[in-house]
């Protein structure tokens, strides 16, 4: 029996959790499930530019796990592409941060790694 997967924290909910090819029916569809995991950890490291030792960190496991959950994610997602599926993103072993827990570096404000907010990656400044 394998080991029950450890439960990863996610700073909160996708936007959008469906994507499918313009113009197709969905019922025509095959759907691939992208769990909530994948899609954050291509979040942290894809998109917010982290490094997979912070993501590790944030998601609250291993780097090795990160490496391995980027790879099947990034499949899933050159599956879709390549063949015309349609995505959704649910599921996983996940635990939802509490919305009013302190915001650091990487942690939904967009303002992680970019330096973009000018408050030495914080944001919006500290609580």
């Amino acid at each position: 029996m394998p080991r029950p997967h450890k439960t990863r924290r996610i700073g909160g909910e996708p936007s959008t959790t469906v994507f499918k090819p313009a113009g197709a029916y969905a019922h025509d569809l095959t759907w691939i499930e992208l769990a909530i995991d994948e899609y954050e950890a291509l979040r942290l490291v894809d998109y917010e530019g982290a490094d997979q030792e912070s993501a590790a960190t944030e998601l609250g496991v291993s780097r090795p796990t990160v490496t391995r959950i980027l790879a099947r994610a990034r499949r899933k997602l050159a599956q879709m592409l390549a063949e015309g599926c349609a995505l959704v993103i649910q599921g996983g072993p996940v635990h939802y941060a509490a919305s009013d827990a302190p915001c650091g570096p990487g942690r939904g404000r967009g303002y992680g790694r970019g330096g973009r907010s000018g408050h030495g990656g914080h944001g919006r400044g500290r609580r």
